[in-house]
């Protein structure tokens, strides 16, 4: 298997860089189409675990936009072959300082690279 292909990292790294812009404008739309449509797809949050793309969904367009700008530091992207990447960063909520962390797992479908699993979480 080759890790890090250059065209595949590319991809995903700008797969990434659309959700982190639609996050932080909490532009729903976006964040929805970047997830796999699928019940399979898991969201593990700071308070919450959700379970299939529809209640990801449903969790999206309810959050208030509160709080979303950030610095993103240590991001790392790896693609694994040409069919399977995973996305981890640490962040700094800029209204409160907060740190944090995200991992995403990504896979290509027909339609472009999709978010199957992803996991937010805070330090301290």
């Amino acid at each position: 298997m080759e890790i890090n292909i250059p065209d595949i990292v590319a991809e995903v790294k700008a797969a990434f860089e659309q959700y982190e812009a639609a996050l932080i404008s909490n532009n729903v739309d976006v964040l929805d189409e970047l997830f796999w449509h699928n019940p399979h797809t898991i969201r593990y949050g700071v308070n919450e675990n959700i379970y299939g793309y529809e209640a990801i969904s449903a969790f999206r367009k309810g959050r208030g936009k509160i709080n979303l700008e950030r610095v993103l530091m240590n991001t790392v992207i790896t693609t694994y072959g040409k069919y399977f990447a995973t996305a981890n960063t640490e962040f700094q909520r800029q209204e409160t300082g907060k740190i944090g962390r995200q991992s995403q797992t990504w896979m290509p479908t027909s339609i472009g690279w999709r978010i199957v699993s992803p996991h937010v979480s805070f330090l301290g």
